[in-house]
């Protein structure tokens, strides 16, 4: 590979395209990133941090729906020749099914099968598959390298991702797919490289609190249990998520207030959560500053917290006890007052923190006496991304 090979990652959803361009090394070297940011509403942004000031900008972008972001991302790639010109793309692909289980280059059956499974995953799949497909039409020779969130948990335990529910839908497709898994996969590398391959192949927990949130259990290296299911709505509450609920719960609103399927999941997940509880906002830092004077954004908080504490204590239970728990995503790294919460009481488990290396973000957090390393770690699902593609790259996949 020549050194002026470079892979642009890429996060696309309906309302952000996130992005970063690596260049080859060990490991890839960032040497931009960017995002599209509010698409669909007014303020719709477009920015660029880059090692070379003269790539750096920050304008706002007129049309603001989801075909303009994607011409306007487009048209900057144009705009990047030679050594700054992309070699390959790799996307962020949320849900893969079944079948995909390793980075691949998108092909138009893989495009195709992706369509298929748009039902699995309508949030995030269609835009990814139009990203892609856009890409495509303007550079026709340009790689591209399909990441899956949902590959990391391939291959949990039976007990762990089969349904309990008639098992004639299995053979359709529904189990516990997880998400969030390149996350996770940069999170166990990461943890092997700050603690040693002792600590990721002990018994560890890892909790990825952002706008989405869910946890993983992981022992000798693999996954044994995660907290997202069938859909990323599953599992602990989120920003505007509801996380798991009583099946039952759909009925009775269909009955008492004729609500649909589809109004439903709506409402499960965009209008959940720590937005559904508090009434105010769907963001854990602003629910913080108020909860002293709103005693619904105080229960927010609370049953975020005691939700992942709960979820912490039963995988403590499927992975026969625990050396590490990591904190990772938006909350997770930046809320020392979340942390605090979600380990109080967890001391019967081993767990105990220091105060002051957790309120100042440390990347150790527990206390000497503690049996449970803590940790936070920066999650970089952009970088997992980037050396996925350079390996197949490398590979020569992506030159047949």
């Amino acid at each position: 590979m020549s050194s002026e090979m470079r892979v642009l990652a890429v996060n696309g959803g309906s309302s952000s395209i996130k992005f970063a361009m690596f260049k080859e090394g060990q490991p890839p070297e960032r040497v931009l990133h960017g995002a599209i940011e509010r698409i669909g509403v007014p303020g719709t942004s477009f920015r660029v941090e880059s090692l070379n000031p003269a790539d750096s900008f920050s304008r706002p972008l007129a049309g603001p729906d989801q075909s303009t972001a994607v011409s306007a991302l487009i048209e900057w790639l144009e705009r990047r020749k030679g050594s700054d010109a992309a070699t390959a793309v790799g996307h962020r692909v949320v849900h893969g099914g079944s079948r995909y289980t390793q980075p691949q280059r998108v092909t138009a059956a893989m495009l195709a099968e992706l369509r298929l499974l748009s039902p699995l995953d309508p949030e995030h799949l269609p835009e990814e598959i139009r990203l892609t497909e856009a890409i495509y039409r303007r550079f026709p020779d340009l790689p591209q390298v399909a990441c899956f969130d949902t590959a990391f948990h391939h291959d949990l335990p039976r007990v762990a991702k089969l349904l309990p529910i008639p098992r004639r839908y299995e053979a359709l497709g529904v189990r516990r797919y997880g998400f969030h898994g390149l996350s996770y996969a940069y999170l166990m590398e990461e943890l092997a490289r700050r603690a040693g391959s002792g600590a990721a192949t002990g018994r560890v927990i890892l909790a990825h609190l952002g706008g989405g949130a869910s946890l993983a259990a992981v022992r000798d290296g693999r996954p044994v249990d995660t907290s997202m299911s069938f859909t990323p709505s599953s599992g602990v509450p989120m920003s505007t998520r509801s996380g798991d609920l009583d099946p039952g719960l759909a009925g009775y609103l269909a009955r008492t207030e004729q609500m649909t399927a589809t109004a439903f999941s709506e409402m499960s997940s965009a209008r959940s959560g720590l937005l559904g509880i508090s009434e105010t906002s769907s963001d854990m830092h602003a629910l913080l500053g108020r909860e002293a004077d709103d005693v619904r954004a105080a229960e927010a908080v609370a049953v975020f917290c005691y939700q992942v504490k709960k979820c912490v204590g039963s995988f403590v239970a499927a992975l026969g006890g625990l050396d590490t728990l990591v904190f990772a995503g938006g909350i997770g790294e930046n809320a020392p007052t979340v942390r605090t919460r979600i380990c109080e009481g967890l001391d019967c488990l081993g767990v105990a923190l220091n105060e002051a290396c957790n309120a100042t973000n440390q990347g150790v957090i527990s206390s000497a006496a503690s049996r449970v390393d803590v940790r936070v770690l920066h999650t970089d699902e952009a970088a997992i991304i980037a050396k996925a593609v350079f390996r197949i790259l490398e590979a020569g996949i992506a030159r047949e």
